[in-house]
This record gives C-alpha cells, structure tokens and sequence, in this order.
C-alpha cells in the first residue's frame, strides 16, 4: 500500500493538478483570514464551513483520475497483476488523495497560531472544527473515488462527482421544500396520513445528516456528536469498500 501512496502523491505534483488544487484552497483560505483578522475575530473555525462550496468544486479534481486514468492508460491490469491486494490498492490511491487534501486545510493550523500570539482562541472548539473538515472530506474523496471506478474517462468522472457533491450540498434546501404535512380526511384511512407525515418529518429533520457537507458548520460551532462521526466514517467506509469491490469484479472478469 505504502507504494501505490508514494506513487500516487507523486503524480499529483509531477502534473500542474496538485498545484492548482492548492493554490485555490490557499486562496479563498488567506482571503477568509484576512477578513476575520481585520475584523479581530480569533474564531479560526468559521474558516471551515465558508470553504464548504471550495470543497465541493474543487474536490472532484484529485478524485476523478484515482481509478479512471489507471483504467484509460491501460494500467491497471500491471496493478492488478502486482504482488499488491485490490485494498492497499484503493487504500494507497484514497490516502494519497486524503493527504493532498490534508495539505490544502493545513495552513488553518498556522492561521490559529498566529491569533494564538494575539489573543486566547479555543483550541479545542478549532480541533473539533479541524476533524469535522477532514472527516468529510474523507467522506466526499471515497464518493469521488467510487465514481471514477466507473468510467475511465477523467472528464466524466469529474462531472458525474460534482453533480453528487452538489446534490450533497444542496439536499437540506431540497428537502426542505417537502411538505411534512399530509391529511386524509376518510376516517379508515386517516391514520396512513399520519403515518406519511411522521415519515416526511423525519426526512426533513434528517436533512442536514444526509446532506453531511452542512455538518461543517455544526464541527465549526463546537458541536461534537459522536453520531455524526461514526456517520462520516461509516460513509467513507462504504464508498471504499465499494470502490474495492468494483475494481475486484473487473479483475475478475
């Protein structure tokens, strides 16, 4: 696994992909600093859901050449034929993609140290935030990942996972315009209208879980949940295993 990691991190700085994917993360991160300094904020952590739609464009950029252009390049079948098991395979390309990712929220860490020098900021509230970013991240790179096991064509698989991204971002919005309120007014049957209210309401009330990006803000707000976590880890879990299984099925066939 340790060297389809290597091999993988390189790639993305042999390339002008990994440069790119963190010059506009540095970006929009300095220009959210600059404003909270100049307004004498030290809440480093609200850095983390203002780059929530950063993360949803530009994700899909390192995610959609992990399985696609080994498969377009006709490599893979070297990897699938290497002393190597299908999962370090997928866990390297995932961890690689995570660590490129990792690279791009770092410089938060050095922003907290210089308000540090300043004033007295929470470090826990921002530790809490700084999780909460990299758990779904992990969670939205094992999507990417999963979609570009299906196609081998990059460019498709960028589209297909914005589109997943932005659905993901855009379900509480959606399912909010559901209404949760559902009358039958034949008396035999006005307990199924109950029941399709109660069932809608969950929904709804839900939303914020299924579309996790928005648990951004709950992790910058100081709110820790070890339901949301164990969420976000079994979310990028399945989208792994998945991903491991669809490239299993093509070696096998």
């Amino acid at each position: 696994m340790s060297a389809i990691f290597k091999r993988e991190l390189r790639s993305y700085f042999t390339s002008p992909l990994g440069y790119i994917y963190l010059a506009i993360f540095f970006l929009f991160e300095g220009y959210a600093f600059t404003y909270l300094y100049s307004y004498g904020s030290p809440s480093v952590e609200v850095i983390f859901p203002t780059l929530s739609t950063v993360i949803v464009f530009v994700t899909p950029v390192i995610t959609m050449r992990l399985l696609s252009e080994d498969r377009r390049q006709k490599v893979d079948q070297a990897l699938l034929t290497a002393p190597v098991t299908v999962s370090g395979i997928i866990l390297g390309k995932f961890f690689a993609a995570l660590a490129v990712y990792g690279i791009a929220i770092s410089p938060t860490i050095l922003y907290q140290i210089i308000v540090t020098m300043l004033a007295s900021p929470n470090w826990l509230v921002f530790l809490n935030g700084l999780a909460g970013a990299v758990l779904v991240g992990a969670a939205l790179i094992s999507i990417g990942m999963f979609i570009s096991s299906l196609t081998e064509s990059p460019i498709i698989s960028c589209i297909l996972t914005l589109v997943a991204f932005l659905a993901l971002l855009m379900m509480p919005n959606m399912l909010s315009l559901i209404p949760t309120e559902v009358s039958i007014d034949w008396a035999p049957l006005s307990w199924l209208g109950t029941a399709i209210s109660s069932a809608l309401s969950f929904i709804v009330n839900s939303a914020d879980k299924i579309g996790f990006v928005n648990l951004l803000s709950d992790f910058a707000g100081s709110v820790f949940h070890v339901v949301d976590v164990i969420y976000l880890l079994s979310v990028t879990a399945v989208f792994v295993f998945v991903s491991v299984r669809m490239v299993e099925r093509r070696r096998w066939a």
